[in-house]
């Protein structure tokens, strides 16, 4: 009987870089709504057809392919940061269980994230996640969003950790590119982003259809 061989840039992998929205909590409809009422604010139409097909993690690109006029670019930030934090966001189903398993074996834990640090943290906090991850970086550290590796780079910095100890788990085109950029192995995990889709297109090295399933990689 031929013996189970194990993947070996899987087996070089001590620390889990984690996309946050999306991939650890389901802040899709959440985010949509936030959109609608910040367009709404702004007395700027709302296109849901074309969120559909040009939504990205950089939300400058969306407000670009959605028609808002640059100068109102920083509103809308701040609109949508302020409508999205009047919700509360949930982790996805099996968050919690598989982060305690991959801390239980011993993985370090990080999360590299386009959001804005200050929601990000907050929602970490509130869903009882603060004492498990290492870092946090969001937009406010980098200089250039998603897919630029930067964002990846400073953690592994941060953490004191190689390319090959590292791998980054997220739920978009974007990140999947991001990951490779840094020469990351990579993890794809559907959810309920409307992008969602072409997510396998972008051929991960692993694609999971849940995030429970990233224990049977690690």
């Amino acid at each position: 009987m031929k013996a189970h061989t194990v993947n070996p840039q899987i087996a070089s992998v001590t620390t889990l870089l984690f996309d946050w929205d999306g991939t650890l909590v389901d802040s899709a409809n959440l985010g949509l709504t936030a959109f609608e009422q910040s367009f709404a604010a702004l007395g700027v139409v709302f296109d849901h057809e074309v969120y559909r097909a040009v939504y990205s993690p950089n939300w400058y690109s969306v407000y670009e392919a959605m028609g808002l006029p640059k100068d109102k670019w920083q509103k809308a930030d701040e609109l949508w940061t302020q409508h999205y934090g009047e919700q509360n966001a949930e982790l996805v189903e099996g968050a919690e269980t598989t982060i305690a398993e991959l801390q239980q074996k011993g993985y370090r834990l990080g999360i590299v994230s386009s959001g804005n640090a200050g929601r990000v943290t907050r929602e970490i906090t509130n869903v009882g996640l603060d004492s498990v991850f290492e870092v946090v970086v969001c937009h406010e550290q980098m200089e250039n969003r998603k897919p630029h590796p930067e964002g990846l780079e400073t953690a592994m910095r941060l953490m004191n950790r190689s390319r090959e100890e590292s791998c980054y788990i997220g739920d978009s085109p974007e990140d999947i590119e991001m990951g490779k950029r840094a020469g990351l192995l990579t993890v794809g995990v559907r959810s309920a982003y409307p992008t969602n889709w072409k997510l396998e297109r972008s051929n991960p090295d692993i694609f999971i259809q849940s995030l429970s399933e990233l224990l049977q990689h690690f």
